[in-house]
């Protein structure tokens, strides 16, 4: 049984990965686009983690000839695994992180919403097995059941969620590690394939759409939503967009470069949709990225000392004093949400596209 660390323990862990300083968590600097090769390259941001406010400098880089976004220099293994968010940290007391931030930020999706990636299928086909990457505790699986009673659900992640969610029935197959890894083993085993928000933090896209392809039967669907870098959200609110979520994502791709890639790849794209999975969350996740920015930092393992009661009161108080305008801004985002999905403001994109034989 895996027993969770100790707080001593994290704290450790912490100072002794940052002893070399942040720098030792990238690789080195890309002179060209890792989707196109262009070397026509301009930074579009700098940015440090806004989130868990761990140590450390990001960049975006956005290449002038097919506008892919990618974080330069990318962070190496050890560094994604540094900045991934620490689930012992963030109680409601700390604040923004854990599952305050996935409701913050909209990056838990809704049963709703769970349910009309289902439906998008369903009026396309009804699979008999469906694999869905980087499925974490599996509950869209778990959802989608109600839509689409006879298909079997298998799920992928690198996280331990996975086993438990073999364990509790939410899918029958549990799969741990890398999709590009695994996909010999799974070759030709699935009719539908979904991968909801991975390919961002993927290091190399291009693989897991491979992975996707050669897990596919001829004829099956794969669906994939990621966050739209074209949305007008994102010039808007520069750094504070939720959305670029540095430095945990690696690579934001315009819609088209995708469907390029896809059909290069021997898929049809069937259906595009770049309304319906608009995530209302963008004025919220801005707004509690800079109050959570302005308020002392509360006790965190990356931090030599833990951090002093009368600190960590004043941050409880000022999120309690954030709860106004959080609501108001939440409010904002889902009162104006028809209108921004039909102008541009909208921040993700859904496509289905079929495998072609052969």
């Amino acid at each position: 049984m895996d027993v969770a660390p100790t707080a001593a323990d994290r704290r450790s862990a912490c100072l002794a990965a940052l002893a070399q300083g942040p720098g030792r968590f990238h690789e080195p600097r890309r002179a060209d686009c890792p989707w196109c090769g262009s070397p026509r390259l301009r930074v579009l941001l700098r940015s440090t983690d806004l989130l868990q406010r761990k140590p450390g400098t990001f960049t975006l880089d956005q290449c002038a000839a097919c506008a892919h976004l990618f974080q330069n220099p990318r962070l190496t293994p050890e560094g994604r695994d540094f900045y991934r968010g620490d689930p012992h940290l963030y109680g409601a007391h700390q604040g923004l992180g854990g599952p305050l931030a996935d409701r913050l930020l909209g990056t838990r999706p809704g049963d709703r919403r769970h349910l009309a990636r289902a439906l998008a299928l369903r009026a396309l086909d009804e699979p008999e097995c469906w694999l869905d990457v980087g499925t974490g505790a599996a509950r869209f699986p778990d959802l989608a059941r109600r839509v689409l009673p006879y298909t079997a659900f298998d799920g992928l992640d690198q996280g331990r969620g996975v086993e438990e969610a073999v364990r509790s029935g939410r899918v029958e197959e549990g799969h741990r590690g890398s999709f590009p890894a695994l996909a010999h083993r799974l070759a030709g085993r699935y009719d539908a394939v979904s991968m909801f928000h991975h390919l961002a933090g993927s290091p190399d896209p291009r693989e897991e759409l491979k992975a996707a392809r050669l897990a596919l039967r001829p004829g099956g669907h794969l669906m994939i939503e990621a966050t739209d870098p074209e949305c007008r959200f994102a010039r808007l609110l520069g750094k504070w967009w939720p959305c670029y979520a540095q430095p945990r994502h690696l690579h934001l791709m315009p819609l088209a470069g995708l469907r390029a890639e896809l059909t290069r790849l021997g898929f049809t794209v069937v259906a595009v949709d770049r309304r319906t999975p608009h995530v209302p969350a963008d004025l919220t996740g801005a707004l509690a990225l800079v109050v959570n920015g302005r308020l002392p930092q509360g006790d965190v393992p990356w931090r030599a000392r833990p951090a002093p009661l009368l600190r960590r009161g004043l941050r409880r108080a000022g999120w309690w004093a954030s709860v106004p305008p959080l609501a108001l801004a939440h409010a904002l985002d889902r009162l104006l949400s028809p209108l921004l999905t039909r102008t541009g403001f909208g921040n993700a994109y859904r496509v289905i596209a079929r495998r072609d034989a052969g």
